[in-house]
Order: C-alpha cells, then structure tokens, then sequence
C-alpha cells in the first residue's frame, strides 16, 4: 500500500449552488494562503533535499510541515475543485472531520540518497501523468460545476474520476516534497 493516502467523501445531495456559482471567488483566501505556504514548503524542500543528500535523513521539523503544506493545498484545492462544499481549515495539521483527508506517515530512519539526488530526473513520467490528472480534474470540474448550478447535485460519474485524479495529484506532491521515495500509484 502506498504510504501517503487520500481520501474525498462523496455528497450527491445538497450541494450549495450559490459558493458553487462563486467559487473561484470564495476560494481566494485559501489560495492565498496555500500559495504562501507552498512558497516556503518550496524552501523547505530545498533544504530538506540537502539533508537527504548528504545525510540520508528527513529533518523531522521540515517533514512534518511539508506534510501539513500537503494536507492544507489538498483540501484547498478540494474544496475549489467543488469535491466539497466545506470551507477548509487553514492550517495544515491532520483533521478526520473535514471531507478531504490525507494520511501521511512518519518519516522514515533512512532515504535513500541517490533517489533523493536525482528526483526530478527520475519523477518526470510523474509530472506528465500529474499534468495529464490536472488537465482530467479541470475538465471534470467545470462540467460539475454546471451539473450542479442547474442541479443541485454533483454526479458520481464526474465525482470519482475527480476523486481519483486528485489523489494522484496529492500524491504526486508528496513524491515532490520528498515525504516518500515511491513513485505514485496509478490508481485511487
């Protein structure tokens, strides 16, 4: 099993046409947020690599707000993407009540070094299917977002491939921010 999870509760019914009709709107603080947050993940990343480098370790301060960045933007986006209607917490810790839940384990004793190094020469068939899952949840989300202005509902049909191509965006980001050495799964 994969060790980064995701996970997005479905609810056909009910939906809120008014923040659906505004969303890109609604979601700016959020944005905003997750954006300067990921500026400084992106930071940490940087230094985080250099200690995998030369040390082979994860320092624990920098995974766990790596992780916490993860989890913020994946609910961030969620909640733009219309996966849900909840407003997302802004802060990056873990929260089983929210709709969007991503489980990230522990850091591990030892990385390996040489994966760490060359990252992003071995992760470029994960950026073109990360590229590929953004465009499929892009295109999805804009037919859902008529599928519920005139509905009220979001079918399950657009749901779970929404779903499947944000789980794998998520964890692609984790593959990223180094929070684990394996390429990421394919399917949900």
């Amino acid at each position: 099993m994969y060790p980064v999870s995701y996970a997005a509760d479905y609810a056909a019914e009910g939906r809120n046409r008014l923040t659906t009709f505004f969303r890109g709107i609604v979601a700016i603080p959020w944005q905003i947020v997750a954006y300067l947050y990921g500026i400084v993940a992106g930071f940490a990343a940087l230094f985080a690599w250099f200690a995998l480098v030369f040390t082979g370790r994860y320092p624990e301060g920098l995974y766990n707000f790596n992780a916490g960045y993860l989890r913020m933007y994946n609910r961030v986006n969620g909640f733009y993407y219309l996966l849900t209607d909840a407003y997302p917490p802004f802060n990056g810790g873990d929260d089983p009540g929210y709709p969007i839940r991503m489980g990230v384990p522990a850091p591990l004793d030892q990385y390996s070094r040489a994966k760490a190094f060359f990252r992003l020469i071995i992760g470029i068939p994960v950026m073109i299917l990360a590229w590929v899952q953004a465009l499929i949840l892009i295109v999805c989300a804009i037919i859902a977002w008529f599928a519920i202005l005139f509905t009220g509902k979001h079918p399950e049909g657009l749901f779970n491939p929404m779903r499947s191509a944000a789980a794998y965006h998520a964890r692609a980001g984790a593959y990223f921010l180094l929070l684990t050495e394996d390429w990421p799964p394919f399917s949900l």
